[in-house]
């Protein structure tokens, strides 16, 4: 648990752009709390009672039953355009080792970061997996996106 940082004006354009914001506030739709659950729903992550609260901040709470669910559904949340912090308030029932987190730098590719962090680039498809279902290609990562690197 605890609070995690990502790049606020980076990352999915989950909430639209900001010229169809009064034109969308105008019409009948989804809160944004609305709008982060059926992501979560989209991408199969598994919350048992899944809670979701817009302050200064996303608060997530409810229960997982691994630490990776647990920081795919942070890294989903926090990867989105307009989400500058996560509060994880998520309670696991089967702990395991927790990954690191890795913000995306301009020029980085799996393969650079897993030679990076693991020394061998062709360990790349280890961060690939770990991150589905949020990356559905090792090429289509960008700068500020925030990936888990899990432990090998």
């Amino acid at each position: 648990m605890g609070l995690f940082s990502f790049l606020k004006n980076k990352g999915a354009k989950l909430f639209g752009k900001k010229a169809d914001v009064a034109a969308k506030e105008a019409e009948v739709k989804m809160s944004k709390a609305d709008e982060l659950k059926a992501e979560i729903a989209r991408l199969g992550l598994n919350v048992n009672d899944l809670g979701i609260e817009l302050c200064e901040q996303v608060i997530v709470s409810g229960t997982t039953e691994t630490n990776a669910e647990r920081e795919k559904v942070i890294l989903a949340l926090g990867n989105v355009e307009g989400v500058g912090s996560v509060d994880d308030q998520l309670t696991v029932t089967n702990p395991e080792p927790e990954a690191q987190f890795y913000t995306v730098q301009s020029g980085d590719s799996l393969s650079k970061i897993a030679k990076a962090l693991y020394g061998d680039a062709m360990k790349y498809p280890e961060i690939f997996e770990a991150n589905k279902p949020m990356l559905d290609h090792p090429d289509k990562i960008y700068p500020g996106q925030v990936l888990r690197i899990p432990q090998i």
